[in-house]
């Protein structure tokens, strides 16, 4: 494991994802999706799913499960609950 490369990924993947509880809580109040783009919130995702792969393999190679899996898995639930909003709340918008 490449300490130096790892903490600047999780640095990355924390400052990508304080945005996703904002969105989420915003999403929540105003139960309104105008201006939300499904395409961007489904790359997000499925890019998220593939760092967790990612970091899921990387432990079966070596055997250390690399903890920016937390972070990953912080904002893939975050970007899921987004996406499930934006169906609840589409035919309002």
């Amino acid at each position: 494991m490449n300490t130096t490369a790892t903490i600047f990924e999780a640095v990355m993947i924390f400052c990508w994802g304080v945005s996703w509880p904002v969105a989420v809580l915003k999403t929540l109040r105003t139960k309104n999706v105008d201006g939300v783009s499904i395409f961007f919130l489904w790359f997000v995702f499925w890019g998220y799913v593939s760092g967790i792969c990612f970091k899921v393999s990387e432990y079966f190679g070596d055997g250390f499960l690399n903890p920016v899996i937390a972070l990953y898995l912080f904002n893939f639930i975050f970007v899921g609950t987004e996406l499930v909003l934006f169906y609840r709340y589409r035919q309002r918008s």
